[in-house]
C-alpha cells in the first residue's frame, strides 16, 4: 500500500499560512473579490457624507467653494487600498479597512461646522496617534482580554444583526419612519408597509438566488450572486430608467447600474496633506477639543475590537480565549489607518465588518484582504466601474453573514442572568441604535453593574470598571459637554 505525497506549498501559501487554515488561494481571490463588492459603495457614499458639508469658513473638503466629490473618492479609495493590503501583509487576517461610517458623518455634522476641514483632520489624526499608542503600550489588547468570554460572543451575534440590517436598509427593503405622529413606527417594510420599486425587487431576488446557492452549497455563491443580480439590475434600468433614488423614493439606493461612458478616469489627490494637527484646539478651545478626540478614539477602539473578535469568530480563527491570531497587528494597522484617512483628508479609516461577506465566501487568510486592496486601488482609475454595481445587489451577502454569525448564540449560557442580561443588551442595541459601539458600551457597564449589585464585584477584570466608566462618559458626552462650555 502507497501513500500519496501531498504537494508542496509554494511560498504564498506558507507566508499566509493558507492550507494550515484550511483554505485555498481560489477561496482567498474569491473571498476577496466579494468583501470588495460589499464594501466598494464607500467609495461612493464617503464623498456625499464628506463633500457636501462646508466648514465654518463656508469652505468644502478638498478645498474650494463648492463641492468636490471626485477628489475626495480617489482618496477614500487610496487610503482603503493601502491599509487593507497593509492588513493582510501585515496581520494576515481577512480584514478590509475604509473610511469609517458614522465617524465620517460625525465630522460633517457636528466637527466640520465648528472649525476648517483641516482642523478636522487634524482631531482624526490625534485620535488615530492616541489609539496607536494605548495598542503599543499593550492597553488595547489587555482591554480585550480582560472581557468575558460570552461578551464576545454576544459581540459577534449583535454585530450579525447589525449587518443584517444594513444590508435591509441600504437595498430599501426596511425604511425609517419620520416621527411626524406617535402613532408611526420607527422602521417599516419598503414605503408604505409594503415593497415598491424595482431596485427593491432586485434585491429580494438576489437574496433568494444567494440563499438557493447557499444552501446547495455552491462554490463561489455569492460573489454569483452578485454578478448575477448586477446583470439583471442592468437589464431593469436599461428598461425603466429608474433615476437614482435621491430623485425617486422607489430609485436606486445610491448609485444606478449602467454601464458608464467612461471606464478610466485619472485621480484628483488634492485632500492628501489636508489637516492641521492643533488647529482645532484654537478653533473650539481644549476641553471642547479634547472631547472630540474622546468620541472618536472611544468609538473607533472598540467598533474594531468588536469586528476583529467577530470576523475571527465567522472563519473559525479565534482561540480558546476567544482572541484571533495575530491581534496585535491587527490593532496596529487599524490604529495607522485612523491617523492615514485624517492624514489623506477623508476621515478615520476603520475595520469593516462587511469583510465578513468575504470570509462567508471561504477566505481565511491576509491573501484576500490584499485582493481587495488592490482592487480599492484600481477603483482610483476605474471609479466608472465600480457604479455599475448597484448596492441592491451587494447587500444581500450582508443578510447571508448575519445568519451565519447569529447561529454563534448558542454560546451564551442564557439562563445565567449575570451574563445573559448584559449578551442580551449587547446584541440588541447593534441593530437598535445603528452604532457597534453603543451595543459595546450598554453590555459593558450593565455587566460591570449587575457584579457590583449581586455582591461579585471581585470577579470582574479590573479593567471592565475602567471602560465602563469610560462608556458612562461617552454617553453623557453631549451633556458634558454643554455643561463645560
Amino acid at each position: 500500500m502507497t501513500t500519496q505525497t501531498p504537494a508542496p506549498s509554494t511560498g504564498i501559501d506558507r507566508y499566509f499560512k493558507i492550507s494550515e487554515r484550511g483554505s485555498t488561494v481560489g477561496r482567498e481571490v474569491r473571498g476577496g473579490v466579494v468583501t470588495f463588492f460589499t464594501m466598494a459603495y464607500i467609495v461612493v457614499l464617503n464623498p456625499l457624507i464628506l463633500g457636501f458639508a462646508p466648514d465654518v469658513d463656508g469652505q468644502f473638503l478638498g478645498g474650494g467653494d463648492a463641492p468636490n466629490l471626485p477628489v475626495i473618492a480617489a482618496g477614500t479609495a487610496l487610503v482603503a487600498g493601502v491599509l487593507t493590503i497593509l492588513m493582510g501583509a501585515v496581520a494576515n487576517f481577512p480584514l478590509a479597512i475604509a473610511t469609517g461610517l458614522g465617524l465620517n458623518a460625525f465630522l460633517a455634522v457636528a466637527v466640520a461646522s465648528r472649525m476648517t476641514w483641516a482642523d478636522a483632520m487634524g482631531l482624526v489624526v490625534l485620535e488615530g496617534i492616541l489609539i496607536l499608542i494605548l495598542v503599543l503600550t499593550g492597553f488595547r489588547k489587555a482591554v480585550f482580554h480582560a472581557v468575558p468570554g460570552q461578551l464576545k460572543v454576544a459581540i459577534s451575534v449583535g454585530i450579525g444583526l447589525f449587518i443584517a440590517l444594513i444590508g435591509f436598509v441600504d437595498a430599501g427593503f426596511v425604511r425609517r419612519i419620520p416621527d411626524v405622529a406617535q402613532t408611526t413606527v420607527p422602521v417599516q417594510l419598503g414605503q408604505t408597509g409594503q415593497l415598491a420599486g424595482w431596485p427593491v425587487l432586485v434585491f429580494a431576488l438576489g437574496l433568494l438566488l444567494l440563499i438557493g446557492l447557499w444552501v446547495r452549497r455552491v462554490k463561489g455563491a455569492i460573489l454569483i450572486s452578485i454578478v448575477v443580480t448586477t446583470v439583471l439590475a442592468i437589464i431593469v434600468e436599461t428598461i425603466g430608467d429608474l433615476g437614482p433614488g435621491s430623485e425617486s423614493p422607489t430609485g436606486w439606493a445610491l448609485t444606478v447600474p449602467a454601464w458608464p461612458g467612461d471606464v478610466f478616469d485619472l485621480p484628483d489627490l488634492a485632500t492628501l496633506g489636508e489637516f492641521s494637527l492643533l488647529g482645532s484646539f484654537e478653533s473650539v478651545g481644549v476641553v471642547s477639543a479634547l472631547l472630540l478626540i474622546f468620541t472618536l478614539m472611544l468609538a473607533d477602539f472598540f467598533d474594531t475590537m468588536g469586528t476583529m473578535t467577530a470576523i475571527g469568530a465567522e472563519a473559525e480563527l479565534l482561540d480558546e480565549d476567544g482572541t484571533p491570531p495575530n491581534a496585535q497587528r491587527i490593532l496596529v494597522v487599524d490604529s495607522l489607518a485612523a491617523v492615514a484617512g485624517g492624514a489623506a483628508g477623508v476621515s478615520s479609516n476603520t475595520s469593516y465588518i462587511e469583510s465578513a461577506s468575504g470570509v462567508g465566501e471561504g477566505a481565511r487568510t491576509g491573501l484576500a484582504s490584499i485582493v481587495t486592496g488592490v482592487l480599492f486601488l484600481l477603483t482610483i482609475f476605474f471609479a466608472p466601474l465600480v457604479a455599475v454595481i448597484p448596492s441592491e445587489a451587494a447587500v444581500p451577502a450582508l443578510v447571508l453573514v448575519g445568519f451565519l454569525m447569529m447561529q454563534q448564540v448558542v454560546g451564551i449560557t442564557w439562563d445565567d442572568l449575570e451574563i445573559a442580561i448584559p449578551a442580551f443588551l449587547t446584541i440588541v442595541l447593534m441593530p437598535f441604535t445603528y452604532s457597534i459601539s453603543v451595543g459595546i458600551g450598554a453590555g459593558f457597564v450593565s455587566y460591570v453593574l449587575i457584579k457590583l449589585v449581586v455582591g461579585k464585584a471581585r470577579e470582574v477584570h479590573p479593567l471592565m470598571y475602567v471602560v465602563a466608566a469610560l462608556f458612562v462618559v461617552y454617553f453623557a458626552i453631549n451633556p458634558l459637554t454643554d455643561w463645560l462650555s
